[in-house]
């Protein structure tokens, strides 16, 4: 009955079910997997050892902890399948993008407990983001296991208001795309100056990794890590009086507030 289960098991699915098992919040046989794409619940069968459910019924059965992972189009469908009797007192974890709460508690009844959440791509990789939102009736054993599923592959925030995830969706969850460009945008500056693409993509992308593990771990604000590199006349000086020329600081800001008014205009939708 204390076991995990996912309705869904798709790239977000699989990056929860390797974490959690390798930080050994839940063993194998308590990862229960239900997926109607054809054959996708037997590979994770064999990749991890989880147990696959015929049906969402024999799912809820087993589970007090249920991720919901499914795409949007197909949630109502999902949540059509889900009993309220069967619901009433258990967790559901919705990784569905910019599908509100409310929702959730329409389809499953005022007796289960809602947790939304806003994971991002580097999760892939052990090093995500998630913002984390939890309903009234979410207690304090609800929160403490959820953090730790999450916090099982990257960085964890929760957030006060659910509206909130909408920023989480513009900073973290396009975040990376941002990051991508930035990195991509100093290795085609080394080649220009005359190295090889590898090498150049290569360091790019050790140097962001860098900086940003030191915000993280000195605790530090950015414009004060940044004044330490940026030492009078120097290389770090030239470049950065470039940015603010491009209006680098609020181009960013302008990205990621036009991201959170789409994610609004999707949400109202």
């Amino acid at each position: 009955m204390n076991g995990l289960g996912f309705v869904g098991a798709g790239n977000m699915g699989e990056v929860m079910i390797r974490g959690v098992i390798r930080a050994k919040l839940y063993s194998p046989e308590q990862v229960i997997v239900y997926d109607t794409a054809r054959g996708r619940s037997e590979v994770l069968n064999q990749r991890f050892g989880v147990v696959v459910a015929s049906s969402v019924e024999e799912l809820l059965s087993l589970c007090d902890t249920v991720v919901v992972a499914v795409k949007p189009q197909v949630l109502q469908s999902a949540l059509d399948c889900v009993p309220r009797e069967a619901a009433c007192g258990k967790t559901f974890i919705s990784v569905v993008a910019g599908v509100k709460a409310a929702v959730f508690e329409r389809a499953l009844g005022e007796g289960a407990k809602i947790v939304r959440t806003m994971p991002n791509a580097p999760s892939q990789v052990g090093m995500g983001s998630t913002g984390v939102y939890f309903s009234a009736d979410a207690g304090p054993e609800v929160r403490k296991r959820v953090l730790s599923i999450f916090s099982s592959f990257g960085e964890v925030a929760e957030m006060p208001r659910e509206d909130l995830l909408d920023v989480v969706t513009a900073l973290s969850g396009s975040g990376p795309a941002y990051a991508f460009m930035f990195v991509e945008a100093m290795a085609d500056a080394a080649v220009r100056a005359g190295m090889m693409r590898g090498e150049a993509c290569l360091l790019a992308a050790a140097t962001l990794e860098g900086a940003a593990r030191m915000v993280r771990e000195t605790g530090k604000h950015p414009a004060e890590l940044k004044d330490i590199v940026m030492s009078p006349g120097g290389t770090t000086a030239a470049g950065v009086e470039a940015l603010e020329r491009g209006a680098f600081r609020a181009t960013v800001m302008d990205a990621v507030l036009a991201a959170w008014r789409r994610c609004r205009e999707l949400g109202g939708q």
